[in-house]
């Protein structure tokens, strides 16, 4: 069952989703306090990594808090007083699946189960953003497929729990909620 209060932005990379789902949390207005919850990591040899966490601090107002979990992502959602006060903005799932590759699948499921958990269980407003990442390239390795296919099993399963639904791609946001007809529930 959706909730009106979780928003998933998805897309494909540099297509604007994190921009995207910026503008919303700016959009909720001043109800709750935000924490920005990154799963990315510093990849302090990365200059091109270091250059796009640069323009994200440059867009975040100053009064957001942020978090830099990593693969800490479910332990950072865990319910405390100080989070069930607080808008959450969390940017990727994808760097967040990349952090568990290594895991057994039961494993991952069992992680996976106790995000969506938590997500369906938050109240203040959540807004996730989400890699779109098979969109008609094949992985030429295993690791590659697996991630693939974590990643678009996980959006998928998040979206379900989301009211609102956007896909953000060439700097456009499209209100799929609004626009888009579900597939018919899985037997």
């Amino acid at each position: 069952m959706a909730a009106a209060d979780c928003i998933l932005v998805s897309g494909p990379s540099r297509g604007g989703k994190s921009e995207w789902a910026e503008h919303l949390v700016a959009q909720l207005g001043d109800a709750y306090p935000v924490v920005y919850l990154a799963t990315g990591g510093s990849h302090g040899e990365d200059p091109a990594w270091q250059q796009r966490l640069a323009l994200h601090r440059q867009r975040r107002p100053s009064s957001w808090q942020l978090r830099e979990v990593g693969a800490n992502l479910v332990e950072a959602l865990l319910p405390t007083a100080a989070l069930a006060q607080q808008l959450v903005l969390l940017d990727s799932l994808g760097s967040w699946v990349a952090h568990h590759l290594a895991l057994p699948e039961v494993d991952w499921l069992g992680l996976q189960a106790d995000f969506l958990k938590l997500l369906a269980e938050r109240r203040p407003p959540t807004v996730l953003v989400a890699e779109e990442v098979g969109w008609g390239v094949v992985p030429p390795t295993a690791l590659g497929g697996l991630f693939r296919d974590r990643c678009g099993r996980l959006t998928r399963e998040t979206a379900a729990l989301c009211g609102q639904r956007w896909l953000v791609l060439d700097g456009q946001a499209l209100p799929l909620h609004q626009l888009a007809t579900p597939l018919p529930p899985r037997r």
